[in-house]
């Protein structure tokens, strides 16, 4: 698992490459908010399959298995839990340092659970 910190205005999709870097995977599972083709191109060079639905204001909409989408419920659910932990949820931790630290505490302890 890889977690990225960034500020509220910035886009999912900005952060998507650097997520998939480094990481060893078949199948990468977004939603909309990592649709773009750039990401897309850079999932199947690495001979994975992009299981992402295009924009609704996309000309061109891509074709994804629509049933292997169904498993992004897992992530959703991840940060359910994660969100239950008060600090989490309220962003008690004024610097982004501190913030990204809880957050990994509190993932391990969902992790565990």
């Amino acid at each position: 698992m890889k977690l990225l910190l960034t500020a509220g205005q910035e886009a999912d999709v900005s952060q998507g490459e650097k997520l998939i870097e480094g990481v060893p995977f078949e199948v990468a599972i977004a939603d909309k908010g990592y649709d773009s083709k750039k990401l897309v191109r850079a999932i199947r060079a690495r001979g994975a399959e992009a299981v992402i639905p295009s924009l609704s204001n996309r000309k061109e909409q891509r074709a994804y298995d629509e049933e292997r989408y169904k498993d992004r419920n897992l992530a959703e659910r991840f940060w359910n839990k994660i969100k239950q932990y008060r600090r989490v949820a309220t962003r008690y931790e004024k610097t982004a340092r501190n913030f990204l630290a809880f957050i990994h505490v509190a993932s391990i302890l969902v992790l565990l659970k």
